[in-house]
Order: structure tokens, then C-alpha cells, then sequence
């Protein structure tokens, strides 16, 4: 049985940001703070920096990690971090440690997850018992599988922001095409993240030879929600309605009668915008399976720090 009184370090680490917080059990989550990846060269030297400002000395930690996790390490898919929990255990003293899938962690929040902690998009009744889906994007693409079962659930991690990205119109097929001029193998990811947001727009404005300025995921995403580019109009547009028919795969391919859910840095930034656009209508459909996949839910998670309510989720587990 762990000490009721001793503190667990919660990491949620993206390539952009690390957010880490101290969790008591029995208690609540205390205050995440966010780190700068970029300001700091490794990993131990941001969870260092975390644990003096907080003057905590962890008894363990759980590590959520952008990136796929091989035993007890993970190379960052997006930044040079690596994550490595016998390193961890020895330069910090931390002696418990264990490093998991930032979406497996947000798959164990969504048996917890509230009302107000999500947005719905249309309409759907979630069948009790059944699996459920999260998947997000931001600095890349995440996906995994939280699996009801009679003794304990089982989350699946996945790498499937990888998956190759498919087409469903014509113009698509055309920005696909360049995209795998540039980049050989077109991944979901290469299109569904804040990069890919921005590979879309290049791709669009070289098939229509548009001249259009630079602009990062955020320009691009202000300039088509205010309607003052068309270019940034059309790579939103095409960046919602793929993420649609990327969510509606996800559903047949796990059975997520239970649920499909948006996680990630971008969709919550644009929820009013994701309800007007292509993604609903893109996600069901799915011809002789429209049916089965407009009956199930589709929500945007929308509370800042889901990863936690999963990371916390998983504390409570292992200490049973």
C-alpha cells in the first residue's frame, strides 16, 4: 500500500510545452504549471527546475509522453527530449517512476470526464459498456482506445496519427499529391497537426498558385476564422473536414459505440468553428456504415487539463 501522504509527480509532456503538476492520494491535483519545452536541453532539467520552484521531493512520478514509449523510454516524435525514467530515478531521486503515451493517459480521463468538460458536435447516444476513442491534434497526432471490461478497463495506445492520410475528394487527391512530392509518405499527422495546418495551407496555395504570404498554424487559423484569407479559409476548411473522416475511421475501426473524443491543442480553440464546418457531416460519412456511426457521440474536450484527470485515474489504479 503506497504512503497515503507521499507526492506524485504528474507530467503531461508535449513537444511545445510540459505541464507538471503534484498529486497527493486522496487529494486533489495541485496547480499544473507549464514549462517551455525550448528552454530547457533535456527533459531532467525542466522536471529539476519544476520540483525547486515547488520545493517538493516526489515519491514517484507518471510521465505522459507525445511519442511512442518502448519499456521504460521515450524519444520525442516532435522534439529532441527523450524520456527516461532510470535516469529520472537516478539524477533526481524520484523512485518510482513510469512513462506511458500522453493519449493513453487522456484515454484513462474519459470515464471521468464531466458534462462541462466537453462540447458535443451533433448528436449521438453512447452505448453503456462500449468502447470509446480519443484522438487530438497539436504539435502532432494522437490516438487511443479506452476498452470497458468487466474487471478492469483497458486503455490501447496507438501510433495512429501515422496511418496514411486518405483522400474523399478530388481537391484532396490534388493536396495529397503535392504533400507526397514533399514528403514521400503522407501521414494523417502531415495534414491533422499545427505543422500539418500548415503543410495544407502551403499545398492549397501551390495547387490553386496562389501567392500568399507565410504563416504559422496560428496566423492561418485567425486568418481563416476571420475570413480575411482565402487561402487560410480553404486550408481550415479542408483541415476540419479531414479530421472528420480521420474520426469517423477511428470509430469503425475500434467499435467506439461508447464514444469518439477530440483531444489536443487545436480543436478546443475552434469549436465554433468545427460545428459550422465539414466535420460532423465528414465523420458519419461512412455509406452502408452512415447509420451505425451517426448514432455514436462526438465531443470535444474542452477542460484544460484532461491529461491530469487520466494521470490522477492512473495513480489511484496502481495503487490499488
Amino acid at each position: 500500500m503506497a504512503d497515503p501522504g507521499a507526492q506524485t509527480l504528474l507530467a503531461d509532456i508535449g513537444a511545445t510545452n510540459a505541464r507538471f503538476a503534484l498529486f497527493r492520494r486522496g487529494g486533489d491535483i495541485g496547480p499544473v504549471r507549464t514549462l517551455a519545452v525550448a528552454d530547457y536541453p533535456k527533459f531532467t532539467d525542466a522536471v529539476a527546475a519544476f520540483l525547486a520552484a515547488e520545493g517538493a521531493s516526489p515519491a514517484g512520478a507518471v510521465l505522459a509522453v507525445a511519442g511512442p514509449v518502448e519499456g521504460e523510454r521515450a524519444v520525442m516524435t516532435n522534439c529532441p527530449w527523450v524520456i527516461d525514467a532510470a535516469e529520472l530515478r537516478r539524477l533526481l531521486g524520484v523512485p518510482a517512476v513510469r512513462v506511458i503515451n500522453d493519449f493513453e493517459a487522456t484515454a484513462w480521463s474519459l470515464s471521468a470526464l464531466q458534462p462541462d468538460h466537453v462540447a458535443a458536435v451533433g448528436a449521438g447516444r453512447a452505448v453503456a459498456g462500449a468502447p470509446m476513442v480519443v484522438l487530438g491534434p497539436g504539435t502532432g497526432l494522437g490516438l487511443a482506445s479506452h476498452v470497458p471490461h468487466a474487471n478492469a478497463p483497458v486503455v490501447i495506445a496507438t501510433e495512429g496519427g501515422h496511418v496514411t492520410l486518405a483522400a474523399t475528394t478530388a481537391r484532396e487527391d490534388a493536396v495529397i499529391a503535392w504533400l507526397r512530392g514533399r514528403f514521400g509518405h503522407v501521414s494523417a499527422e502531415r495534414a491533422l497537426s499545427g505543422p500539418g495546418l500548415e503543410n495544407l495551407y502551403r499545398a492549397i496555395a501551390a495547387v490553386d498558385r496562389a501567392d500568399v504570404p507565410a504563416r504559422d498554424a496560428t496566423a492561418i487559423t485567425q486568418a481563416g476564422v476571420a475570413g480575411t484569407c482565402a487561402v487560410s479559409r480553404a486550408a481550415l476548411d479542408m483541415f476540419c473536414a479531414m479530421l472528420g473522416t480521420f474520426a469517423g475511421n477511428a470509430a469503425l475501426s475500434f467499435g467506439a459505440r461508447g464514444g469518439v473524443f477530440i483531444a489536443g491543442g487545436i480543436a478546443p480553440r475552434i469549436v465554433d468553428y468545427l460545428l459550422k464546418s465539414e466535420f460532423r457531416t465528414r465523420f458519419d460519412a461512412k455509406g452502408r456504415l452512415r447509420a451505425y456511426v451517426e448514432a455514436i457521440p462526438l465531443n470535444v474536450i474542452v477542460h484544460p487539463d484532461y491529461a491530469f484527470i487520466g494521470l490522477k485515474a492512473l495513480v489511484e489504479r496502481f495503487d490499488k
